[in-house]
C-alpha cells in the first residue's frame, strides 16, 4: 500500500491488473469471514479527475460496507470517434489523495489492454433504454457503459454499486442490467452535487471558458423552470418543455441537445405527466456538452 505524507490519510492500495484485483478482494472476503460477520463491497466506479460528486458516492459507500473499491479506468468504449477520450482530464495522483480523504481502501486502475484483450467482441446493449435522449446523440455510447459495469461488476463482485443521479439515464440503464442479468448488486443512485451557483459538477466542466462557466447555470435554472411548472399544476409534457427552453432562450446556450419530460422508470415520454418523472437536458458551451435532471413526484 502507498504511505501519503505525514499527517494525511493513506493513500488506497492500487491494483492494476484483474487478477490482482480478484486475488485482493478474495483474500479480504476470507479475513472476514474468518471473523465471524457478514462482509461487503461496495463498488464506486469513476473515470477519475475526481469531483465532490464522485466524493459523496465514496462517503456513502464507507458508511455502507466494510472495503470500497473505486474503479479509475476512462473507458475507451463509451466514447464516440469524434469525442474527447484522448483529452479527458486525468490525475490519478490528486485523485488518490482525494479518494484517501473519504477512506477508499483499494483503486482500481487497470489499463485499456487490460480491460479488452485483443479479439474482445461482447457487448452489453440494453434495450429500449439506451436509444433515447443522450443515446440518441451518442450512439453506442451505453453500451460502451453497460459491458464496462458489467465486466467491473463480474472482476468486484459487490455488495453494492454508486452511481450519481446526474447521468438519469446511465444509473437507469445500470440498474435495469443488474437486475435483468441476476448481478447480485444493489445499485445506489445518490442524489447530485451542485456547485453553489447550481450547476451540477462534472469532470468536463474543467473545458469550460471562465465565460461559459459564467453562463453554465442558466441550464438548471431551466430545469428549474420546468420542475415549477409541474408543481403548479401543468400536466401536458410539451408545455413543461417550453418552461424549460423559454429561460434557455434567455442566455442560450451554443446548442440545445435535447429537453425531454420523461417517466422514471422507462424514460418514455407522456402525453400526460403523471407519477415519478424526469426533465433532463443537455446543452452545449462551444464544444462541451453538459447534462443535467431534475426529479419530479406528480401526483
Amino acid at each position: 500500500m502507498t504511505v501519503a505524507p505525514e499527517g494525511t490519510a493513506s493513500l488506497p492500495e492500487v491494483v492494476e491488473s484483474k487478477d490482482g484485483l480478484r486475488a485482493r478482494l478474495e483474500a479480504a472476503r476470507v479475513a472476514g469471514i474468518a471473523q465471524g460477520r457478514p462482509f461487503s463491497v461496495g463498488l464506486v466506479p469513476t473515470m477519475g479527475f475526481l469531483h465532490e460528486g464522485h466524493l459523496s458516492l465514496a462517503r456513502r459507500a464507507r458508511v455502507e460496507n466494510d472495503l470500497v473499491v473505486m474503479s479509475i479506468f476512462v473507458n475507451p468504449t463509451q466514447f464516440g470517434p469524434a469525442e474527447d477520450l484522448d483529452r479527458y482530464p486525468r490525475d490519478l495522483d490528486r485523485d488518490l489523495s482525494l479518494a484517501a480523504g473519504e477512506g477508499v481502501d483499494l483503486v482500481f486502475h487497470p489499463s485499456a489492454e487490460e480491460m479488452y484483450a485483443p479479439g474482445h467482441c461482447t457487448w452489453v446493449d440494453v434495450e429500449g433504454l439506451s436509444e433515447v435522449l443522450c443515446g440518441r446523440a451518442r450512439p453506442g455510447h451505453f453500451r460502451g457503459v453497460a459491458t464496462v459495469v458489467t465486466k467491473l461488476f463480474a472482476l468486484c463482485r459487490p455488495d453494492r454499486a454508486y452511481f450519481g443521479q446526474k447521468d438519469a439515464q446511465q444509473a437507469l440503464i445500470v440498474r435495469r442490467m443488474a437486475a435483468d442479468l441476476d448481478l447480485g448488486v444493489e445499485v445506489v443512485v445518490c442524489p447530485i452535487v451542485r456547485d453553489a451557483d447550481g450547476v451540477a459538477m462534472s469532470s468536463r466542466n474543467a473545458y469550460l471558458t471562465p465565460q461559459q462557466r459564467a453562463r453554465a447555470p442558466i441550464l438548471n435554472r431551466a430545469l428549474r423552470a420546468a420542475q415549477h411548472a409541474l408543481e403548479s399544476g401543468e400536466r401536458d409534457a410539451g408545455a413543461v418543455k417550453d418552461a424549460a427552453l423559454k429561460v434557455l432562450a434567455e442566455d442560450p446556450p451554443d446548442r440545445v441537445d435535447y429537453v425531454e419530460v420523461v417517466s422514471a422508470d422507462d424514460l418514455r415520454e407522456p402525453q400526460v405527466v403523471r407519477g415519478e418523472v424526469v426533465v433532463a437536458a443537455a446543452v452545449f458551451f462551444g464544444a462541451t456538452r453538459l447534462i443535467d435532471n431534475v426529479l419530479v413526484k406528480v401526483p
